[in-house]
């Protein structure tokens, strides 16, 4: 299944999408969130699905789309995930994963602008496959991980690189800033994406492909990331972590490039979608 939310920023209804079609799900009565994922969801969903979808409203695309999770409990990325990113960085490979926060208030739709901050002077850009917790995990072990887990997302992990690095302490200063998680178009069940880490992600500015790479060169899967992260913290359905990105961000060339009012952001991933996002100054809007 392909699960979306779509209307006005903040008022969002629960959707689905099949075969490209949009369908409101607004009469299954949840929206997609940590209740629904806790409480087996994703089934009650698909069997309801089967008496109900001839019957739904069609969507038009013409619809914004939210992000496709309600508010969920945290974000967790990872950093220096990949390792032609940590080699662009100046970083050495990590020996155990790299945990940062990003808030949840940072969220929104996957066409929504990115919004410049206030005093930003180094707004950047990541491609990242985003793993969304389907069931409670506390202390799993590697082998029971993807158990925990119900599907994938595409995610900009935006970033403020002079927040982040020079203004003292951890880096979620410069990853939280609202409209800094775009996500979606859609959440994608994980039986429609049989390995997730053998799939394209890329990403352009202004036309120019900037990140092309594939999950393949991952420095740590998906089962070890859920399970090395429940060991510090407890994971709740609907839960985002986000696994990384590869080389080719605006930090890493040669002289660094960041993103300017006006700037258009196109990223996707195979079976997860695209999203298209133009960058706005805070001051211009």
């Amino acid at each position: 299944m392909k699960l979306i939310r779509f209307g006005e920023q903040g008022n969002e209804k629960p959707g689905i999408e099949i075969n490209g079609k949009r369908l409101d799900c607004s009469s299954f009565g949840e929206d997609w969130s940590e209740d629904f994922f806790g409480s087996d969801g994703l089934s009650r969903l698909e069997k309801w699905l089967q008496q109900e979808s001839s019957q739904l409203p069609e969507i038009p695309h013409s619809i914004r789309l939210g992000s496709p999770i309600k508010r969920p409990s945290k974000i967790i990325c990872v950093g220096l995930n990949y390792s032609l990113h940590a080699k662009e960085s100046n970083m050495p490979l990590p020996e155990v994963p790299i945990l940062f926060m990003k808030a949840t208030s940072s969220l929104c739709g996957p066409n929504d602008p990115i919004i410049i901050p206030k005093n930003s002077t180094k707004t950047d850009w990541e491609v990242e496959l985003a793993v969304i917790i389907g069931e409670k995990a506390s202390y799993v072990d590697k082998d029971k991980a993807m158990e925990h887990v119900a599907g994938y997302c595409l995610h900009n992990d935006v970033s403020e690189r002079d927040f982040q690095l020079h203004h003292g302490g951890q880096w979620v200063k410069g990853k939280s800033a609202d409209h800094f998680a775009p996500l979606g178009p859609y959440l994608v069940t994980k039986d429609e994406i049989p390995n997730p880490h053998d799939l394209r992600l890329w990403l352009k500015v202004n036309g120019e492909m900037m990140q092309d790479s594939n999950t393949s060169d991952l420095v740590f899967d998906i089962p070890t990331l859920v399970a090395y992260i429940s060991q510090y913290m407890t994971l709740l359905p609907g839960d985002i972590i986000s696994t990384g990105t590869p080389s080719g961000v605006g930090l890493g060339l040669k002289p660094p490039r960041y993103l300017q009012h006006g700037d258009v952001v196109e990223l996707g991933i195979d079976g997860l979608g695209e999203a298209r996002q133009e960058a706005k100054d805070f001051g211009k809007l």
